[in-house]
C-alpha cells in the first residue's frame, strides 16, 4: 500500500511548480486569530485542553467530548474552555487542526511520493491514499466537526486540498477543467462517504485505496510508470 510511505514530519522549503500556482498557507482552523500572540501559559493551557479532549475521544468517543467534560479532565474552569474555543464545534475543529496541518506539511514539503520530488501523477495517487487513511483513523471526529453544508467547500481545509489537487492535475492533464476535476476527485474522499462504505457497507480500506488509484487513472488517462 502507498499509505506506509506518505507520512512525514519534515518541513523543508516547497519547490516552485512547473507553472505559477498559489501555494496555500498552512491551515488556520478553528479560532486562530489570536493564536500567534498567545502567551506561553495560554499556549500550554490550550495544549492541555486539547490533550484532555483527545483522551476523552479515545475513552468515550466523540460523543463524550463536551465543554464540561474537557474542563473537568483538564482541571480548569468551564469558562476557560469556552474562551479558548468558543463552542464544542470550535474545540473539535481545533483537534482536527494538528492532523490537517501535518497532512498539508507532508504534501507541500514532505518526502515523495506525497511531497515534491515525485512525478505529479504519483503525488496525486499518494495524496488520495494519505487523505483516505487519515480520515478513516479520525472518522468520528471528522463527521462531528464537519462544517455545515453551505460552508463545506469554502472552509480553509477544503480549499487547501482542492488547490493542491488542482495544481497536480494541471501538470498531468493541462487541457482539462482541472478545478472541476479536483472537486470530483475529492468527493470520493468525503468523510461521510468513507463512513458509509466502511462502517455501513463493510468495505475494507484496501478496496477504497484501490478504488482511488483506479479513479485517478481513469480521470487522467495516465498510468504510473514502472
Amino acid at each position: 500500500m502507498l499509505y506506509a510511505v506518505v507520512m512525514s514530519s519534515a518541513v523543508p522549503p516547497f519547490p516552485k511548480p512547473q507553472e505559477t500556482a498559489e501555494i496555500p498557507p498552512l491551515l488556520e482552523i478553528g479560532m486562530p486569530s489570536d493564536e500567534p500572540c498567545l502567551r506561553a501559559d495560554a499556549a500550554r493551557n490550550r495544549a492541555r485542553l486539547l490533550e484532555a479532549a483527545a483522551r476523552l475521544i479515545a475513552e468515550h468517543g466523540v460523543a463524550g467530548v463536551t465543554m464540561e467534560a474537557v474542563a473537568a479532565a483538564a482541571e480548569v474552569g468551564k469558562g476557560t474552555v469556552f474562551r479558548r474555543f468558543g463552542d464544542r464545534t470550535g474545540l473539535l475543529m481545533a483537534l482536527l487542526d494538528h492532523s490537517a496541518r501535518q497532512l498539508q506539511a507532508d504534501f507541500l514539503a514532505g518526502p515523495p511520493p506525497l511531497g515534491p520530488g515525485a512525478p505529479p501523477l504519483e503525488r496525486l495517487r499518494a495524496f488520495g491514499v494519505a487523505v483516505l487513511y487519515r480520515t478513516a483513523e479520525q472518522l468520528e471526529l471528522h463527521l462531528a466537526a464537519q462544517p455545515e453544508p453551505t460552508r463545506r467547500f469554502t472552509h480553509p481545509a477544503a480549499g487547501s486540498l482542492r488547490t493542491h489537487v488542482t495544481m497536480l492535475l494541471r501538470q498531468v492533464v493541462p487541457g482539462a477543467d482541472c478545478e472541476l476535476l479536483a472537486h470530483t476527485l475529492l468527493a470520493s474522499l468525503d468523510p461521510a462517504l468513507i463512513h458509509h462504505l466502511t462502517r455501513q457497507r463493510g468495505m475494507p480500506m484496501e478496496r477504497l485505496e484501490a478504488g482511488w488509484l483506479d479513479l485517478v487513472t481513469r480521470v487522467t488517462g495516465e498510468r504510473p510508470q514502472g
